[in-house]
């Protein structure tokens, strides 16, 4: 029997990338609005046609802010914060809403001018009252870094990864940007030259750690029937799950398992899919050793075994597991919040319009995104060529 909300087909109908890199001459409004447009005009579909809103640090009341630029006033709404990952969260959420009823075209936004702005928070208040502020500023872990860094440093330890192995999610993602004429940077980059970057917070260097960049996107889910004019193909989502588990590092169970494992779990039994079956795997790359992480969370090898695993070369160009196939957020783009821009990057390769770094063949793609403090939240979504 069919999952109740895929009983009836939900697909991505549209999905655009907004302005990326160094943006100086548009707002973030104004680049979700240039998203959107391009997002709707691939389902055939305009603004006057949207009844969902979806977004997530878009102002203090987000959606209602967006929407009022747009001139969309949606029946049904959400401005959850769950870091990077909000935009798998919301696939999600607009599933259970079309199959619900509660909406029929769901526009899911988000825009960062991050790098322009140098608005990014280097560390966390001391002395805003917040529980973060008593239990852990006083300590002195940099925010977001060292909270990833002690989980890296962790798993190092349990596990036997090397520093080579955390070297490699750099080098596959770069072999990707190489092969993205979007990407931020493209330079070729070996092994050797992520180790001898700058160690910024051990085990992490420089180039373990991701992007800071301006952009972001839209994509825009609904039925199929909604979509009766696409100009491109719509992607079908397979299935999705999410979940969370602690703000505070102190409190998480184990710095070596993510919550992915259950999202993981909840979206492929939806999906009716194994790991085996993934051609193009799109995580959420804001450090090197999350996605030796999330491969093991997620069922694409054992748990301790990702080193091994990606060191042969399986997520680079031509490898068994593509993936980043952007480049990722260690050398595409990250604005803040990359969930968006991986959820377009799977659309984009089950499409096959994705250029030279076009995956050959590819039907079922995962997007995985991550959000919080060292792995607070996480949501992944399954999609497929329909």
């Amino acid at each position: 029997m069919p999952h109740i909300l895929t009983a009836s087909p939900v697909y991505i109908v549209g999905a655009a990338e907004t302005p990326l890199g160094k943006v100086l001459d548009q707002s973030e409004l104004s680049m979700v609005a240039l998203a959107a447009k391009e997002a709707l005009g691939e389902a055939g579909l305009g603004l006057r046609d949207v009844d969902a809103l979806f977004t997530n640090y878009m102002g203090e009341e987000g959606s209602v802010q967006l929407g009022e630029y747009l001139g969309v006033r949606p029946r049904y709404a959400e401005s959850s914060d769950m870091g990077g990952a909000s935009f798998e969260f919301f696939v999600h959420h607009a599933m259970t809403a079309i199959a619900t009823g509660r909406c029929d075209v769901a526009l899911i936004a988000y825009a960062s001018r991050q790098r322009s702005r140098r608005n990014r928070k280097k560390a966390a208040a001391a002395l805003d009252g917040s529980l973060s502020a008593q239990f852990e500023t006083p300590y002195g872990i940099h925010f977001p870094i060292g909270h990833y860094a002690l989980s890296a440093a962790r798993y190092m330890h349990q596990y036997g990864a090397t520093p080579e192995h955390l070297a490699e999610i750099a080098v596959a993602a770069r072999q990707w940007a190489g092969l993205n004429p979007k990407a931020w940077v493209r330079d070729p980059l070996t092994i050797e030259e992520v180790m001898a970057s700058p160690m910024l917070c051990d085990p992490l260097r420089k180039l373990d750690c991701c992007l800071v960049t301006d952009g972001g996107g839209a994509i825009v889910v609904a039925r199929k029937d909604r979509a009766r004019d696409a100009a491109k193909r719509p992607v079908r989502v397979l299935g999705a799950g999410e979940s969370h588990v602690q703000w505070h590092v102190a409190q998480c169970p184990d710095l070596t398992v993510t919550p992915g494992v259950a999202s993981g779990r909840e979206a492929f039994a939806m999906a009716g899919v194994k790991p085996g079956d993934v051609d193009v795997f799109e995580p959420y790359d804001n450090f090197t050793h999350a996605v030796l992480l999330y491969l093991e969370d997620l069922g694409f090898c054992g748990k301790g075994e990702a080193g091994a695993f990606v060191s042969e070369g399986r997520l680079r160009p031509g490898g068994s597991l593509p993936s980043m196939t952007s480049g990722g957020g260690l050398s595409y783009c990250h604005p803040g919040a990359l969930g968006i821009l991986l959820l377009i990057e799977a659309v984009r390769q089950l499409r096959g319009e994705a250029g030279d770094r076009q995956v050959p063949g590819a039907e079922i793609a995962v997007a995985h995104g991550t959000g919080g403090l060292a792995f607070s939240t996480a949501s992944t979504v399954v999609l497929a060529r329909d």
